[in-house]
């Protein structure tokens, strides 16, 4: 299926690894040209040299998404190379781990610079240059802003939840300019280097109950899976979905809706 996405210009943050780089592939493979950041220039360079190779011409800035000044830097860099902009994916994010009690003003204020008030920014300078026919804002939040994460999560849940319930207002309110919003929430997923992988390192069997239980397709997501799920929702084939959240989970969340 042709996504209609060649020639778009579209902007990926935490594109150096995991599901922001694959995002960032899925997009390359549909003939976007791509704006990639990422707090590492090394793992940056690199993404950006795997993009290529997929055919991709790239613009890559090395950048701390919660630095009040990297989304200008980086909307304004992309709009001046390619002189348009059709699609935002919001991906860069972290996990601050434990109970209520136990996180100060600083941890949560370190979080919801990184998982929120980040994509907020970034949102803020794109929107006057996302383009009035194809435009798309796509926020990476999780079932866990959908759902119960369970103890030691109440940091993460809360920012993934407001990120979901932005989208949602934005993309009601930018609709009258032609500018879909939406959300999507992944389920676990294991790439090399992220979390659920070095869980499987260090202890497989923990982690082989763990899907036994909780993941109905039999495995962890992959993160290419959460790639193609994005550029579908950013593409024109997508252009009747917006203020949507759609899980990608293989089964996980038990939520109705």
């Amino acid at each position: 299926m042709d996504l209609g996405l060649q020639n778009k210009v579209a902007v990926v943050t935490g594109a150096s690894r995991g599901l922001g780089l694959a995002i960032a592939e899925s997009l390359a493979r549909e003939g976007c040209k791509l704006a990639i950041c990422a707090r590492g220039k090394d793992g940056l360079e690199a993404a950006a040299e795997k993009l290529e190779k997929l055919g991709a011409e790239v613009l890559s800035l090395s950048a701390d998404i919660t630095d009040p000044d990297a989304h200008g830097r980086l909307i304004g860099a992309t709009v001046d190379r390619f002189g348009r902009l059709d699609v935002l994916v919001n991906s860069a994010g972290g996990n601050r781990r434990g109970r209520f009690t136990e996180l100060d003003d600083q941890a949560w204020d370190e979080i919801l610079d990184l998982n929120f008030k980040a994509h907020v920014r970034m949102t803020r300078s794109a929107v006057p240059h996302l383009s009035r026919v194809s435009g798309a804002v796509l926020f990476i939040a999780s079932i866990f802003g959908r759902e119960a994460g369970g103890p030691g999560l109440t940091a993460y849940n809360s920012t993934k939840s407001a990120l979901i319930s932005l989208a949602k207002i934005m993309a009601l309110e930018l609709a009258e300019h032609g500018v879909r919003v939406n959300s999507l929430a992944p389920g676990s997923i294991r790439f090399p280097g992220g979390s659920w992988d070095r869980r499987c390192l260090e202890d497989p069997q923990a982690m082989e109950e763990f899907v036994d239980r909780n993941l109905p397709l039999g495995r962890f997501g992959r993160a290419q899976e959460i790639g193609d799920v994005a550029a579908f929702l950013c593409s024109e084939r997508a252009s009747w979905i917006t203020g949507a959240c759609l899980n990608v989970d293989g089964g996980q969340s038990r939520a109705l809706f």
